[in-house]
């Protein structure tokens, strides 16, 4: 085996909330019919890589059970290895940790090179271009990196390289950056430069970007520019702004999935095809399989198995699977986890968005309402701006104000 891929998929996504409270990142509805995952296994499918270790830590079931045994990524044949890892004895600290907590995995393998790949990213990208450079360069180690604005320098880790490339070196989220050529987290290792290094670096909570790139710093180490489209979704705003993007007209879609010569799989369901009523109105929308939609949608995304009734409006939302929205309802600029029930003529999202989340202002400040799984929501009951309503909450009446988190009441 020349190449071993190891997608890193443990992480507890801390940012995305009450979407990763019960399942990892990648394992969290994009797109519709899709998985965050699926767009690095695709892109290992369609790289010709078919050797994976998938690093899971927390939550693993949800993941474990979309993925199976890799059927639908072509990952199944006699000639691949799918393998799902988890820590033995201890949490994994670090990225690189996680790593070095199976580096006996990664000798047995064989392999002459490792990919380390994030699996909570939205991009479609060949390995196989940034790998040949990699040979061409005689590395130890590449990094796949994107120029990003200046100001959002200081949100990556920033590489400074010469004029062949060559990574002299390397800022963490620096205030003040010299280059802005970010590190996409994604790196292709000469299998023995990455062994020395996860054995020779003594640090806690040991990590590729604090710990293991300063070390190999000012050897063999070479930047790869990538020009496609990719985007870290790690943020309520950032995936319901990836989402809704996705449903621009085609000549502005920054993500073509309809690229039949570079798909992107997932393990789907069996539903039955989409229907649309009579009065219904969809304008720049994602409908997924076993949907029904008979109100009006507009720049949104609806996941399968979703009902719109009539009269109901759904606009610049992100509905996940078996949401019900019920004659008259309202829903605009929210994120619905699955299973949530809309009531008649209740309304999600109204007022200004001065006032964000008086719990996380850090995750809700743009006016975006998030209801996690199984909520419902009662007849004419108002839900304003910026609130958190974790999984199971009933709100059977009234107006929730703008900036709230409802917690289910356990006792």
């Amino acid at each position: 085996m020349e190449t071993l891929a190891l997608i890193l998929a443990g992480g507890r996504g801390s940012r995305l909330d009450i979407l990763s409270e019960k399942r990892v990142k990648p394992a969290v509805p994009f797109a519709g019919k899709y998985r965050i995952i699926d767009f690095t296994l695709s892109n290992c499918s369609n790289s010709g890589i078919y050797h994976i270790g998938i690093l899971t830590q927390y939550h693993p079931l949800s993941l474990n059970e979309h993925i199976g045994v890799g059927k639908p990524w072509d990952l199944d044949r006699r000639d691949t290895k799918l393998s799902l890892l988890q820590p033995d004895e201890k949490w994994y600290k670090g990225t690189a940790d996680s790593v070095k907590q199976n580096i006996d995995y990664i000798k047995r393998s064989g392999a002459k090179y490792v990919i380390i790949l994030s699996g909570d990213h939205i991009y479609k990208m060949d390995y196989r271009k940034m790998i040949k450079q990699h040979k061409e360069k005689n590395a130890d180690l590449t990094i796949a990196v994107q120029k990003v604005a200046w100001e959002d320098t200081h949100r990556f880790g920033i590489l400074n390289t010469d004029s062949d490339m060559k990574i002299r070196e390397f800022q963490e989220k620096p205030e003040h950056a010299k280059s802005n050529l970010a590190s996409m987290g994604i790196y292709v290792f000469n299998t023995d430069a990455l062994i020395e290094a996860l054995q020779n670096v003594q640090e806690d909570n040991l990590d590729f970007g604090k710990h293991i790139i300063p070390h190999l710093i000012g050897g063999n180490v070479y930047a790869y520019v990538f020009e496609g489209y990719w985007k870290d979704v790690g943020t309520y705003d950032a995936y319901l702004e990836a989402n809704l993007e996705l449903t621009s007209t085609v000549d502005k879609i920054p993500l073509d999935m309809y690229d039949r010569g570079w798909r992107i799989y997932t393990r789907s369901e069996e539903m039955p095809s989409v229907k649309i009523g009579s009065k219904a109105s969809l304008k720049q929308v994602l409908v997924s399989n076993g949907s029904i939609v008979a109100g009006s949608v507009t720049r949104s995304v609806l996941s399968p198995g979703v009902i719109v009734h009539p009269h109901a409006k759904v606009v610049n939302s992100v509905l996940l699977n078996d949401c019900v929205i019920e004659e008259g309802a309202v829903v605009e600029n929210a994120i619905l986890d699955k299973n949530v029930h809309i009531g008649k003529n209740a309304v999600v999202g109204c007022g200004n968005s001065d006032t964000p989340n008086k719990e996380r202002p850090d995750l809700l400040s743009s006016g975006v309402n998030v209801l996690g799984k199984g909520v419902k929501v009662g007849e004419g009951a108002v839900i304003e701006r910026n609130c958190r309503i974790f999984p199971g909450v009933q709100i059977d009446e009234g107006t929730i104000e703008s900036g709230t988190t409802l917690y289910r009441d356990e006792s």
